[in-house]
Formats: structure tokens, C-alpha cells, sequence
């Protein structure tokens, strides 16, 4: 048993890390065609390009695989790596589902804490981690750790949880609490947690006659994820750390990349998304 998968099992069994690949299980029965076209969608809007033929991708906390398949699914040579075993399961299906045996799309385990790990991948045009680095228990670190992986005028595509303040330190004591709670308790929090999530599009649903518009909408509007798996990724989501999006700015300006595109979550909870491009020095 190698050492990232001791260290999960022992987080997981002591209450202090979230199952997120058992999660990304049940979420590829979901997945269809459709789901698939939003997240190619998704990479297409935020990197500004229709293809991604020649380039190498990392995708730093592969979770579902989903973002992994549609990258080589729009060209890309592909590397996926996760620190949950299950998450690698997952990724590993989608490969084995949509392109088996093919050399262009890797699939390992790992931690983007672990710099021995990370030195063998070498460099790539798109380093890609969406909402990954805030669940590691040591995000600033895991962004410099990100750093040296992108080529000289590459990107690197990151989504990092907004700073709301307290209302960050509120949830951040939920997620610690639900992680913590035997399995028969974790109801009392999720319950309670669903309301306040999903209450106010269900009632504005309701009242005008369309019931669930906005919950089955989801998977077109957010990526071609799933409402409920996302309630629970939020809800069970720890470690968790936020950042104000000025702080991110100010980060990968030092470290010599240039903001090419913003997409903010308007102030709300969710995740503030960034693609910096990594300036070549002279």
C-alpha cells in the first residue's frame, strides 16, 4: 500500500477528510453525453479555444474523470492524478469506458502536496484543477506546488472557494462536523444544509408552476455536474479553505503569471474560477 492511500484511509476513518471519489461514483451513473458536451463546453469557454490538439493537460484532482476525458476528448494529451484511491477508480472507468488502451491519457495516484510525486510529470501546457487545491488541508502550498508544473506560456485553470468570512467559518465547522458524524447522524446535518442550499430554488420553482426547473437544469448550467452529488460535495467538503479573489491575484502575479480570464461566483459560496498564463522569462 503506498503512502497517499495510508494517509487517505487514515483521514477518512478519523473523521477528517471527506469521501469525495465514493461520491464520484455514484455520479457516473449519471453520466451521459450531454453531461459530457458541458464540461468540453466549460474548458472551451474558460481557456478560450475550441481544441486543445498538442497540448498536455494535467488534471490536478481528477475527482469524476469527467474533466479528464473531455480534455482528451478535445485533443489534449492527458495526465489525471488524485489523492482519493476511489477518485482514481473513477477516472480509471472513464478511460477505460471512452478511450482504452490509449497512450494518451494517464492515470495515477498522488498528492499535489507531494513534490517528489509531482517532479515526475514533468511540465504541461494546462494545468487544470477545479476546486481541488481549497480540499487539501495545505492549499498555498498545494498552488506552489502547481507552479513549476506549468511550460513557459502555459495556463494553469484553478477554481478556488470564495472568502465570505464568517459565513466561510460557519461552513467550514458544518463540513468538519458532517466528516466527523457516524453515518446514521450525518442526516441531522445534511438535512438542514439541503434547505438552506437548494430551499429558495425549489420555492421560486414551486410558486411558478415549473417544481425542480432549477435542480434538473443543473447539469447544463454548472459544468454537467449533478445537483444532489454537488450538495453533497459542498456539505461533506473538508478540509476547506477559501480565498478573497485579490489574494489569488496577488499570488500567481508573484509568481510570474498574468490573469487572462475571471469568472466569479458573484459573492456568493461557491468557487471563483481563474486562468492565469505563465509569462516566459526573458
Amino acid at each position: 500500500m503506498n503512502a497517499a492511500r495510508e494517509d487517505w484511509q487514515t483521514e477518512i476513518q478519523q473523521g477528517e477528510r471527506f469521501a469525495f471519489g465514493a461520491n464520484w461514483a455514484s455520479f457516473l451513473r449519471l453520466l451521459n453525453e450531454k453531461r459530457i458536451e458541458a464540461a468540453e463546453r466549460s474548458l472551451q469557454l474558460m481557456l478560450e479555444a475550441e481544441r486543445l490538439d498538442g497540448k498536455r493537460f494535467l488534471d490536478a484532482g481528477s475527482g469524476s474523470g469527467l474533466f479528464s476525458l473531455a480534455a482528451r476528448r478535445l485533443g489534449a494529451e492527458v495526465v489525471s492524478f488524485d489523492f482519493d484511491p476511489q477518485s482514481v477508480a473513477c477516472t480509471a472507468e472513464l478511460k477505460r469506458r471512452f478511450f482504452p488502451s490509449d497512450p494518451g491519457w494517464r492515470v495515477e495516484q498522488g498528492s499535489v502536496l507531494d513534490k517528489r510525486f509531482l517532479g515526475t510529470l514533468g511540465t504541461f501546457d494546462i494545468v487544470y484543477s477545479w476546486g481541488v487545491l481549497h480540499h487539501t488541508g495545505a492549499m498555498w502550498s498545494a498552488m506552489s506546488n502547481i507552479v513549476p508544473l506549468v511550460a513557459p506560456e502555459g495556463q494553469t485553470f484553478i477554481a478556488i472557494y470564495n472568502d465570505q468570512g464568517r459565513s466561510s467559518r460557519i461552513w467550514k465547522r458544518v463540513k468538519k462536523a458532517y466528516v466527523a458524524a457516524p453515518r446514521g447522524a450525518k442526516w441531522i446535518i445534511l438535512l438542514p444544509a439541503l434547505v438552506r442550499l437548494r430551499g429558495p430554488s425549489l420555492a421560486r420553482d414551486t410558486f411558478a408552476g415549473h417544481p425542480l426547473r432549477t435542480w434538473r437544469a443543473y447539469s447544463e448550467q454548472s459544468r454537467g455536474m449533478d445537483s444532489w452529488r454537488n450538495v453533497l460535495d459542498w456539505v461533506g467538503g473538508y478540509p476547506f479553505e477559501v480565498a478573497k479573489p485579490d489574494e489569488i491575484f496577488d499570488f500567481f502575479r508573484k509568481h510570474g503569471f498574468d490573469l487572462q480570464k475571471l469568472k466569479t461566483c458573484g459573492g456568493g459560496h461557491g468557487c471563483n474560477e481563474f486562468v492565469f498564463a505563465k509569462v516566459r522569462r526573458r
